[in-house]
């Protein structure tokens, strides 16, 4: 099991598949990625216990990598908090980022934008692990 699952974050898991994902990637692919997309995102995710968990997605150097916590010397672009079933919907395609964002369910603090840019990704990564996210 990957290090970036933790116990009672079923996000996790989904953050995970696109570790995997990238990990399929060749090193010219994940550095096209990383061309394409240029920014650090931060994931604060609250369980439904009231437990908070960071994960750190680089896709501005190296070939791009998924982190478990706040990676020192990195700084996000934009950092974005949101409860793990709200994630979970979004990923699943339940539910619309737009409409999560407009009610405050997801709160997103830095280059906003960066979030269109994050969707590409996750479209990219779909194919492979199944999952669905639109922001």
């Amino acid at each position: 099991m990957s290090a970036l699952v933790v116990e009672g974050f079923d996000s996790s898991k989904l953050l995970a598949q696109i570790e995997e994902h990238l990990k399929t990637l060749s090193e010219a692919e994940r550095q096209e990625q990383v061309k394409k997309v240029k920014g650090v995102f931060q994931f604060n995710i609250t369980n439904k216990a009231g437990k908070k968990e960071t994960w750190t997605f680089d896709l501005k150097s190296g070939g791009g990598a998924m982190h478990k916590g706040v990676v020192t010397g990195l700084k996000p672009d934009i950092t974005i908090d949101v409860k793990d079933e709200d994630f979970v919907a979004l990923a699943e395609g339940k539910a619309n980022g737009q409409k999560l964002f407009m009610s405050g369910k997801i709160k997103v603090k830095g280059a906003i934008m960066m979030a269109t840019k994050l969707d590409s990704v996750l479209n990219a990564a779909k194919e492979k692990t199944g999952f669905k996210a639109k922001l």
